[in-house]
């Protein structure tokens, strides 16, 4: 299963990207968005029940802090964002204990207190999850790595845009900078 026999608690946190109303709106693959909020609030509980820490991130839409970068594919917009655009799911039961972080690009480290609120509680495995797997997952987990993490992922509490995206940045970049395990195989671990 892995080379976990138990995650130390004290040492362990979840984080979660991005699932929030705005993002969680559109499908993914190849688990559908339902499936995906409902391992990751199953995570966020188990960690919670424990007194683990949990990161619930989101990333705000305001136009005006956005990256615009020259590209070959931008990233578009259809109309102005509803209100609740950036407020977490409600499944995820947000808790007073959580660390929210505000990101403003894919990645949850840039520009934010991720590393330095983990680092804090010295926290040094992670285990992550979220939409979507080649966007902010993979971007905070190439952080990560480069910040020494130790990092588990739960594959079947992420998603991407096509099977083939989320495939290949598990089997090509994931697998290669932490352990990829199922929600059930981190819930025995817990």
């Amino acid at each position: 299963m892995s080379e976990y026999e138990k995650l130390v608690p004290e040492k362990t946190a979840l984080v979660i990207i991005d699932l929030q109303k705005g993002i969680t709106s559109m499908e993914t693959k190849p688990t559908p968005t339902s499936e995906v909020i409902r391992n990751a609030s199953i995570l966020a509980k188990s960690f919670r029940d424990r007194k683990m820490r949990v990161f619930p991130v989101h990333v705000n839409p305001a136009p005006e802090i956005a990256l615009k970068p020259k590209s070959d594919s931008p990233m578009s917009r259809n109309g102005p964002m509803p209100d609740d655009w950036a407020d977490f799911v409600p499944e995820l039961n947000i808790s007073k204990d959580d660390i929210i972080i505000e990101k403003k690009q894919w990645g949850a480290f840039y520009g934010t207190e991720l590393d330095l609120q983990l680092r804090r509680r010295k926290i040094d495995t992670i285990v992550l999850c979220g939409i979507a797997t080649t966007y902010g997952v993979e971007s905070t987990a190439r952080f990560a790595y480069e910040y020494g993490y130790n990092q588990i992922f739960a594959s079947d509490a992420m998603g991407d845009m096509s099977e083939e995206s989320h495939n290949a940045s598990i089997k090509y970049v994931l697998k290669r900078i932490g352990m990829v395990l199922t929600t059930d195989e981190i819930l025995k671990l817990l």
